[in-house]
């Protein structure tokens, strides 16, 4: 279902299509302030699938805010590194003045140097951390800061010897990194960890191993207390079948996860019931989401949420100060942040985003708080006017035809916003 339409909004078929929030007279003014928008339009369905969401989901900021004089340019990176770099390099050659997205790492990498050299800012969805800085800005959720939540959180509920069972690729190596500097900097011990490559049956010896360590060390009379599993729905509901038919007893040995847990229908597993996992506070996406399937017909995937505050924080700051400053380093990063559909989001002069999470118990359907996020200091007070998309995003112009209702069960996510290394 296309974007819903909004007065004088305009939408150009291909790969480049541009939309701006303005009246009918407004519409046939050149913009104020223009961004780019870069995503995988086109390349396997699933990433596909993914990106429309993305770009429905910055259209959808693009409505409420309501600026007459700020256009988003969507531009296609056709799911390759070179693709980006030339959808960059077009949407400077047209103006845009900031840039959100790309989606993966290896496309950040390969616009970062194009923008800079331009002078033109990188808001990106990346959770690489080694990719941030020198004008590329990550607004995603980094793993250390999920890992070190949650680990956090164990520790302070008692929870003193763990282990770890981790993807053998590139988010494996920074999720086990985060996971040891946590362990350390909270004093517990890291008693047995393995590693699994990717594939059907990849896990399963490496899981088998994991559950006999941790039996014996049970055995010796030093259990351990937690296993770390970073993962998501293209993991976790192979590795339920193993740890049951190994019959590790997860009401014992807690099982902690990362923000990639957040996915529906992972408690109709009972191996996850009372897991953590570390996630923003539920009710902005619950509003967010409910409001896109109300407009669009369909559940938008998780990541989206990071789509429609990089356009708002975009849009805002468009009428914040004169061109060649409303972008600047001094104005993205300022000290109280910005609050949008995920909480409170500050940007950092290294160019990595603080943000504050909650921690989540799983239940048979869904998930239940049980340590709210923690204020971010500095940041907006509560009931100060947010800079953009508040929890409960305003209303705006609806489609022309009505969509399809979403589900009673709730929206069903495509895929989950902190598995974005590539």
């Amino acid at each position: 279902m296309p974007a819903p339409p909004a007065p004088g909004a305009t939408a150009a078929a291909g790969s480049s299509a541009q939309v701006s929030a303005t009246s009918a007279t407004a519409a046939r003014l050149r913009p104020e302030a223009r961004i780019a928008l870069l995503l995988p339009l086109t390349g396997n369905t699933e990433t596909a699938a993914v990106a429309k969401g993305m770009r429905q989901a910055g259209e959808m900021a693009l409505f409420q805010i309501n600026n007459p004089g700020f256009q988003l340019v969507v531009k296609d990176t056709r799911a390759s590194p070179d693709g980006a770099r030339a959808a960059a390099q077009e949407a400077i050659a047209e103006g845009a003045e900031m840039i959100v997205g790309p989606l993966f790492a290896a496309s950040v990498t390969a616009v970062a140097p194009v923008a800079r050299q331009a002078g033109v800012p990188v808001l990106a969805f990346s959770n690489d951390k080694r990719i941030a800085g020198s004008g590329v800005y990550l607004l995603s959720f980094l793993v250390g800061a999920e890992v070190d939540r949650v680990v956090g959180f164990a520790v302070a509920r008692g929870k003193r010897r763990f282990a770890a069972l981790l993807p053998d690729d590139a988010y494996g190596v920074l999720a086990g990194d985060a996971f040891r500097a946590a362990v350390a900097r909270y004093g517990g011990t890291i008693v047995a960890s393995a590693r699994y490559q990717g594939g059907a049956n990849g896990m399963l010896g490496p899981a088998q191993q994991l559950i006999e360590a941790v039996r014996g060390a049970e055995e010796q009379g030093v259990p351990v207390d937690a296993i770390f599993v970073p993962g998501g729905p293209e993991t976790l509901p192979r590795l339920g079948p193993i740890l049951r038919h190994g019959r590790l007893d997860t009401a014992k040995v807690k099982l902690l996860g990362t923000g990639g847990w957040d996915y529906p229908g992972l408690g109709r597993d009972q191996t996850f019931v009372g897991a953590w996992y570390p996630t923003p506070d539920p009710r902005g996406w619950r509003a967010f989401s409910e409001q896109f399937g109300r407009t669009f017909g369909s559940a938008p995937p998780r990541i989206a949420s990071l789509a429609h505050d990089a356009v708002s924080i975009a849009a805002v700051l468009a009428g914040a100060a004169p061109k060649g400053q409303r972008y600047a380093p001094g104005q993205l990063t300022q000290a109280r942040g910005f609050t949008g559909v995920d909480g409170p989001v500050r940007l950092g002069a290294d160019g990595t985003a603080e943000r504050s999470l909650a921690v989540v118990e799983v239940q048979p359907f869904g998930a239940t708080v049980i340590d709210a996020a923690p204020g971010m200091p500095g940041a907006a007070p509560v009931g100060a006017p947010p800079p953009f998309a508040s929890a409960a995003p305003p209303p705006f112009a609806p489609p022309r035809t009505a969509p399809q209702p979403v589900t009673a069960t709730g929206p069903q996510f495509t895929q989950q916003p902190r598995r974005l290394v590539d």
